[in-house]
């Protein structure tokens, strides 16, 4: 249609028209007089507009779902960086928790056997010192620590310090095969000089090739001159094989070591020994150990009358209450003279 005034005289009366319809459709309400011609339109047209809605929706919805992929993928991002974070804070937080179960038992035996200890974390093992066992840790001459100085944990003996530098130093394990310690038994005080072996149980050689040792027994070190390589008291290790002395001057036990050398982290080395020896204090407390209880035994005695009476004086039972053997049982007893009666068809023939 060309814009003329006629159209234009139209679309302004047609747009007058629209509102003098909706004024009087709201001023109505449920009683409006176009409310029919409303419904005859949804009628006629409410199906073709379902049809189209039904035909553009999936076509909506997918536009909708690439202009939206961006943003879930975003999403998906951050969840998984948040998952990933929580993970590693749990990891964190269960090493956190063995550092301090680790800190604070090496802290008790520490106060046990009154050692100053400086505390160390485990940064490396065995690094450029060939195939001997060592490890190395993060504490150094800045932080006190000195050449042959006793490296403890929790558990007891790690080892001595070897080379010090200013921010970290050395320490040979003391199962080390160049690793030697004296030690002292505990309650008997044989003393000894342990071994390393590897991954073998240490090897300790007695003095006394007649000492009295048995496995299960307990060793603690004897202690350095002037504490020097070793402090005294600090567990050693448990006998578990003991071989037999023939005819040596010395007497070798097998022992297996408190510490696990394998898994070491949290370390302290003694910078200050105890003014006195703490002999036996640092070994931890044996389980108490219970005797069986003895199972009583109870006698009983079988009348001539075929009760069974226990010691004292008790009926229990009659041994004519079973039968077959309960019957003979209780026919032999009810003689006196402890004779077995026999039946009579057996004595009539023996007549």
């Amino acid at each position: 249609m060309r814009d003329t005034r006629e159209s234009r005289l139209l679309l302004v009366l047609l747009i007058a028209i629209a509102f003098a319809l909706i004024t009087v459709d709201i001023r109505g309400g449920e009683g409006s007089p176009v409310d029919g011609a409303r419904h005859a339109a949804a009628t006629v047209f409410g199906p073709v507009e379902n049809g189209v809605a039904a035909a553009v929706d999936p076509v909506g919805n997918a536009i909708g779902a690439v202009r939206d992929s961006g943003k879930r993928h975003d999403r998906i991002s951050v969840l998984e960086q948040e998952n990933a974070a929580l993970k590693a804070k749990l990891g964190s937080d269960d090493r956190t928790d063995s550092r301090v179960r680790q800190l604070d038992t090496m802290l008790k035996t520490a106060g046990a056997g009154q050692y100053g200890i400086k505390g160390a974390q485990v940064i490396a093992i065995g690094a450029a010192q060939g195939f001997s066992w060592t490890i190395t840790i993060d504490a150094g001459s800045d932080d006190g620590i000195r050449r042959d100085m006793t490296v403890l944990n929790g558990e007891g003996l790690v080892g001595r310090v070897t080379t010090v530098g200013p921010s970290t130093s050395t320490v040979l394990l003391a199962n080390d095969p160049s690793f030697t310690v004296g030690t002292r038994m505990e309650k008997t005080d044989e003393l000894g000089f342990a071994t390393g072996q590897g991954s073998r149980p240490l090897s300790v050689q007695f003095l006394n090739g007649k000492a009295k040792v048995k496995a299960g027994d307990r060793l603690v070190t004897f202690g350095s001159s002037k504490d020097k390589p070793f402090v005294p008291g600090v567990p050693v290790g448990e006998v578990v094989r003991v071989d037999p002395a023939g005819g040596a001057l010395t007497r070798t036990v097998h022992v297996r070591p408190y510490v696990g050398f394998t898994k070491l982290d949290i370390v302290g080395v003694v910078v200050q020994a105890p003014r006195s020896d703490p002999r036996d204090t640092v070994l931890p407390k044996q389980p108490a150990t219970t005797k069986p209880k003895p199972t009583p035994t109870v006698t009983v005695t079988v009348q001539p009358n075929g009760d069974l009476v226990d010691g004292s004086g008790n009926v229990v039972g009659n041994v004519n209450e079973n039968p077959g053997d309960g019957q003979a049982a209780g026919d032999a007893a009810a003689d006196p003279q402890g004779n077995a009666q026999q039946p009579d068809n057996a004595a009539s023939d023996q007549e």
